[in-house]
This record gives C-alpha cells, sequence and structure tokens, in this order.
C-alpha cells in the first residue's frame, strides 16, 4: 500500500464519505485545493496518454475523458522518468520545461503531476494538476497534500485492475471449461416412495479442472461474467446426450435458470431429444426480468412433451411465487423442508400443504435432500410421490453409472 503522511489521513474520511466517485472527487478535492484549472487522472497505453477521468472546464476537445495524446509530447513522460519534478509551480522558471513542443500547444504556467503505479510498480499512468497561470506559491506541503489525492486514487486504480483481472481469468477459465468441455454429468435418482422404483435422474455438472470446485461457484462466476447462459445450455446440451442410454420408463431432469430458458434455445435442444422425458427444472429465484416472455417459451416446451419442475419449493417467499406465476408440472420440496420432517411439526404441516396444493393443481410432488429412512416414511406418509437424497441414492458419474448398467 502506499505511504501517506499526516494530509492522506485526514484527508481520507472526507474522500470516503463524499457522496461520488473517489478518483472524481480526489481529482476535484486537489483541483480546488491548488486552485487549478485543470485535473485529470490519465493511463498510458502504448505510446499514447488516455485521459480516464478529467475535470477540465474550458478546456472541453483538449482533455476530454477517452480522448488520448501521444505520451511522448507531455510534461508527465518527462517527470515520470525523472527529468522534471513533480511539482513545477512556475514552469517559465524551468529551463528544460520551456524546451518541450508541448508548451507550443498548451499554456501551462503551472503543473504537478503523481505518477500512478499498479501493484506490481508498472506505471499505470499520472494525477495531474495544471493551470495556464502560474502558482509561485505552491511549496512541499502542497506536493504532499497532491500526493494524498493521487494516493487514494491509486487505491481505487489498483482495486479496479484487480477486479478486472479477477473477471478475465473466470472469463477465461469459463471458456476453457466449454472449449475443452471440462465436466462431466452425475446422474441422481429420482424413486418412486411407494414402491421404489426409478422414475427419473437429475443431471447434475461436476466440473474437471484441480482444484475442484463446487458446480455452484462455476455458475456463479459464469453469470458474474456474462456467460451464464452459454455455460447453461451446453451443459444442458450434453445432459441430454445421455437420455437415450437411460431406461425408457424414466425421465431426465435438467436444471436451467429463468434468464437462459427465456432465451429460447432449450426448446431447440429438448425437440432433437425428445420432450416427453425432459423435465426443466427452474432453479433460481432471482427477480424474472419479463414474465410474458418465459411464460411463452414454458408453452413452448410443454408442446413438445417437456415438463416444468420449480427447484427449492418451500424454501423462501420467491420460491412460492414461481409456483403460483409458472403452474409447475413437478414441484420439488426443498431440503429445507424434508430435513427432520419426522421431528418437526411445523415441517411436516407446510409440506403436506404442498402436497395438497399439487393434488388441486394437477401437479407431482418430489422431495429433495431424504437422508434418513424416518423422513422417508414420513414423506411418503403424507403424500409425497417421488424422491431423492442420499438416503435413496447418491449421483454418480454418467459414464460410470451406465457402463456398470450395460455389463450387469
Amino acid at each position: 500500500m502506499p505511504y501517506r503522511g499526516p494530509a492522506a489521513v485526514a484527508i481520507a474520511p472526507q474522500m470516503i464519505g463524499f457522496e461520488g466517485d473517489v478518483i472524481s472527487n480526489a481529482l476535484s478535492f486537489a483541483r480546488s485545493y491548488l486552485g487549478m484549472e485543470v485535473a485529470y487522472l490519465g493511463e498510458v497505453v502504448g505510446d499514447d496518454l488516455v485521459f480516464r477521468v478529467a475535470i477540465a472546464p474550458g478546456f472541453e476537445g483538449l482533455i476530454e475523458e477517452g480522448l488520448s495524446l501521444p505520451f511522448d509530447t507531455t510534461l508527465c513522460r518527462h517527470i515520470v522518468e525523472g527529468r522534471l519534478p513533480e511539482l513545477l509551480p512556475d514552469v517559465a522558471d524551468n529551463a528544460f520545461a520551456q524546451t518541450l513542443a508541448v508548451l507550443m500547444k498548451v499554456t501551462i504556467g503551472s503543473n504537478v503531476s503523481i505518477p500512478i503505479r499498479r501493484l506490481d510498480g508498472s506505471l499505470y499512468g499520472v494525477f495531474c494538476c495544471f493551470d495556464r497561470a502560474a502558482h509561485p506559491s505552491l511549496n512541499a506541503r502542497d506536493l504532499e497534500v497532491m500526493r494524498a489525492f493521487a494516493s487514494l486514487s491509486a487505491d481505487q486504480v489498483n482495486t479496479g485492475l484487480s477486479r478486472d483481472q479477477e473477471v478475465q481469468s473466470k472469463r477465461e477459465a469459463i471458456e476453457a471449461v466449454l472449449r475443452d468441455q471440462a465436466f462431466e454429468i452425475a446422474l441422481q435418482p429420482i424413486l418412486r416412495l411407494k414402491d421404489q422404483g426409478t422414475a427419473g435422474y437429475e443431471a447434475l455438472c461436476r466440473f474437471s479442472p484441480e482444484p475442484y470446485r463446487p458446480p455452484n461457484l462455476w455458475f456463479d462466476d459464469a453469470a458474474e461474467v456474462g456467460m451464464q447462459i452459454a455455460l447453461e445450455v451446453y451443459v444442458i446440451k450434453i445432459a441430454l446426450r445421455i437420455l437415450p442410454d437411460l431406461p425408457t420408463s424414466c425421465y431426465l431432469a435438467v436444471n436451467t435458470s429463468p434468464a437462459t430458458l427465456a432465451t429460447g434455445q432449450l426448446s431447440e435442444l429438448v425437440s432433437a431429444a425428445g420432450g416427453d422425458r425432459v423435465v426443466i427444472e427452474i432453479t433460481e429465484h432471482s427477480a424474472i426480468d419479463d414474465l410474458d416472455v418465459l411464460l411463452m417459451e414454458i408453452d413452448r416446451l410443454r408442446e413438445l412433451g417437456a415438463r416444468i419442475a420449480v427447484d427449492d419449493a418451500g424454501a423462501g417467499y420467491s420460491g412460492l411465487q414461481q409456483i403460483i406465476r409458472l403452474r409447475p408440472d413437478v414441484i420439488k420440496l426443498d431440503m429445507s423442508l424434508t430435513q427432520n420432517v419426522d421431528k418437526d411439526v411445523a415441517r411436516r404441516a407446510l409440506a403436506s400443504a404442498m402436497v395438497q396444493f399439487a393434488r388441486d393443481t394437477n401437479a407431482r410432488v418430489v422431495a429433495e435432500g431424504i437422508e434418513t429412512e424416518a423422513e422417508l416414511r414420513t414423506l411418503k406418509a403424507i403424500g409425497v410421490e417421488m424422491g431423492q437424497g442420499y438416503h435413496l441414492g447418491r449421483p454418480a458419474l454418467s459414464s460410470v453409472m451406465l457402463a456398470a448398467a450395460k455389463t450387469a
């Protein structure tokens, strides 16, 4: 972390508490404190200095955010390379500065420029203030204050760079998964509670890259970098290839977010696979941007024979809202209801209400997360038709499971 003198310590609380962007605030404070006309943060990109943030009324067209000029033509380059001091109260007093061509194009009477560096020490750019008039009274104290503002801005720059690097790393990891199909499909059996026969399987994704990370983290990363839909569609595409190898009496459940479902891409995949043995589980409880579009896609899937399931029912208000809006064919009870349902009257009552709701709406109920025989007996007694969980069967990689089935 850059060193901060007393001035920085005094300024930091004001900067953090002041409404708006920290860098813009720092430039505005610095410009006001020094009494100068222009303040800007510039990034050195290749051979150019690009103005990233600029407070420069009256200099529009010369210094604006996004504009650039050759770095070699600026005072800043010589300051960074040590040929000019960071503080120039009166540029006319510096003989070297007077030899520079930039002063033929722009009148600069006084200038303060502080190099901004990345965490690895490489140059990012400059935090600069200048004025057409000289400011002979500027002194070391003013330079310290300017460095304090620059230090605060450098923190923000490096935080943004680190965030961008993290996003880029996540994007590259997702791209590699898609390119190399670096995942396998695991299947967890869904059993009929009445006779313990297999009604279907839920397709679960197991990512291959090391170190191992749970699937939800991969999908969260994909959503963060704008690749959620691409990843979900590809995983579903691979999962549906398994369907012909499953017993014809079994269905395959695949998971999707509302955003992916609304794109219409799943209809093509389901049509090719044969929709009558496919259940589409809507797994996310975030706000639905366009309910009409989502309902239209659900209707298309139903026309293809697919059924719609709402996941995690009973987990919260949003889950109940989805049940009401989407009128699913399958309601999956969240494991928060299933766990200890044999011991908890409230869980049992709510699960019973879900079962009755399903009967009234011609839906079927699947209980997730069944882990004990007592839970199984209780759920069966209140009318739950199907279930899944470690007590009934753990997920197994589809390649292993299907290979074992062929040799049995």
